[in-house]
């Protein structure tokens, strides 16, 4: 989705442990295994006897990625792939099993190993491999590597979560969504490789559906759009193959949820964007589903069943940040006209959904407590004068259920911040408890960030933006820039750079900070810190 109305008429490391790793972990990321020593290769259990037979290409071509990070443990994963688009969507592998091994260590080199093991990457799941690790130390880094027949894959560094009831006097992350392969090129994710983060939260809409061209010479694979597993599969190893995404996989651990476009966009529960018999799109769904897990590292518990996955959880930063992921898509009423948009049975998130958010909520939380969602949650009206115009896809065609959740935010958890993708654009909101009235109290902070490609090179504003500042005023900042949001959270302050470059339509521009606003603790909405240096 675009940022248009859709109605259908108008114990940590220690500080230098810490240094080393940022000073190393570029050369590590980009050398994998070529920078290892030949002992830490062979401290690798040997490949099996029988691994001579069919022997494989290099199959980590689509890298690997750890993500869902708890104070004990993460998920490690990578998916065999010597022939990433091969039309049967398995990425050129033998229809049966291999034995992959995997390593985790506290140093780049594998000098100690910490945790390793073995498992099985099946054409079931398209030779996905997902590694729950456990009995790791809180806040702590770790490498990783996954073997098989003697292939070392590149190296990938997380970092697991602080010990519940600790007291981290830092977390840093940074959020982003909306990557069309189509669009643009990945030179945001190759900046945001280059950070210094604890976890980046992705918002969704990771692939796109469509059967693009572009313009760019990216165009999409299969050319058509997907429908079928095999289209799903070989669409997600396309975008994975892009090495910065790749790079920026390798350097954190992420958390992930989808929006739209992972399936089909605007989609609503069981119903496609144009229709249709509810079925068969639930087939189409499962098959997305299947595909989207078998290429993010994901828990067991995020495994889909048929057409349904458990999306929406809750992962904790010691007693600084609760982050509360939320899935605005299996669960929702159709969209409807703007008339409708008032009406209490309607519903953005599903009853089992609201009541485990609201649950969590109202109970003891962290001091910052942040929704990880898709769709633009403060009011925008996009039309100058008394009438109005809303988007039906965003959480004003659920106005009801938007104003339960504003006021639970208003009364329960300290600090509430919603962070929000999907429009294509940098927005800084206030979330008001009234939002006709501008004088109402500001009862929690939006930051929408933009998107890494879609959309293209972007602009500062479209003309239209001065009407959205004129007729939202609780709306304080808009542009159309692409890149991510960086956020560093203290005890008293969280820190928001909005970090942006000025095309991607080429490779190579530089990343520049386009804004910084800070929320101080116990005081809802943003300020403006002045210049930045």
């Amino acid at each position: 989705m675009s940022d248009v109305p859709l109605s259908p008429s108008p114990s940590s490391p220690s500080a230098s442990e810490a240094g080393r790793h940022r000073a190393t972990r570029r050369g590590v990321l980009l050398g994998g295994a070529a920078a290892m020593g030949a002992a830490a290769i062979d401290a690798l259990t040997p490949a099996p006897a029988h691994a001579g037979r069919g022997r494989l290409h290099d199959p980590f071509t689509l890298g690997v990625a750890s993500g869902d990070p708890l104070p004990d443990g993460v998920v490690l994963w990578t998916r065999l792939a010597p022939e990433p688009l091969a039309e049967s969507g398995l990425g050129g592998m033998p229809e049966r099993r291999f034995q992959v091994q995997w390593q985790i260590s506290e140093d780049e080199r594998f000098r100690r190993i910490t945790a390793a093991g073995t498992c099985t990457a099946s054409p079931e799941s398209a030779h996905a491999v997902h590694v729950e690790v456990s009995g790791l130390r809180p806040g702590a880094d770790y490498f990783y590597r996954f073997r098989v027949q003697g292939h070392l894959s590149p190296v990938g560094r997380t970092r697991t979560a602080p010990a519940p009831g600790s007291s981290p006097d830092r977390f840093s992350f940074a959020f982003a969504s909306c990557q069309s392969y189509t669009n643009g090129h990945y030179t945001a994710q190759a900046h945001l490789a280059r950070e210094d983060l604890d976890l980046v939260v992705f918002l969704g809409d990771y692939i796109y559906e469509y059967g693009e061209e572009g313009d760019l010479g990216r165009p999409h694979i299969p050319s058509w759009e997907t429908v079928s597993l095999s289209d799903y599969r070989i669409r997600h190893a396309q975008y994975k193959s892009d090495p910065d995404l790749q790079a920026a996989h390798a350097a954190f651990p992420w958390a992930l949820v989808f929006d739209d476009h992972e399936v089909d966009n605007n989609w609503a529960d069981d119903i496609p964007e144009n229709g249709g018999d509810p079925q068969e799109f639930l087939r189409r769904r499962a098959a997305a589903f299947r595909a989207y897990y078998e290429n993010m590292p994901l828990r067991r518990a995020q495994r889909p069943r048929g057409a349904d996955v458990q999306m929406f959880r809750r992962l904790t930063f010691g007693d600084l940040v609760d982050l509360h992921l939320l899935d605005t898509r299996q669960y929702r009423s159709d969209q409807v006209g703007d008339p409708q948009h008032d009406d209490p049975d309607r519903t953005l998130l599903g009853e089992r959904q609201r009541r485990w958010l609201f649950d969590g909520l109202n109970g003891p939380t962290a001091r910052w407590n942040v929704l990880g969602q898709q769709v633009f949650f403060s009011q925008r009206d996009f039309v100058e004068g008394p009438a109005t115009n809303f988007s039906n896809d965003a959480w004003d065609g659920y106005r009801y259920e938007r104003d339960r959740v504003r006021d639970v935010l208003a009364s329960g958890p300290s600090n509430p911040v919603v962070i929000t993708g999907d429009v294509h654009a940098n927005y800084l909101c206030d979330v008001k408890a009234d939002f006709d009235d501008p004088d109402s109290a500001t009862v929690a902070t939006e930051l929408v960030g933009t998107s890494f490609t879609s959309g293209g090179d972007g602009t500062d504003q479209n003309p239209g933006d001065a009407v959205q500042l004129q007729e939202n005023p609780h709306i304080r900042m808009i542009n159309r820039r692409r890149g991510y949001v960086r956020n560093t959270v203290t005890p008293s302050e969280w820190t928001a750079d909005y970090r942006v470059v000025d095309r991607v339509s080429e490779p190579g521009a530089p990343i520049r900070d386009l804004a910084r606003y800070v929320i101080e603790d116990g005081r809802p909405g943003a300020v403006d810190p002045g210049p930045l240096p």
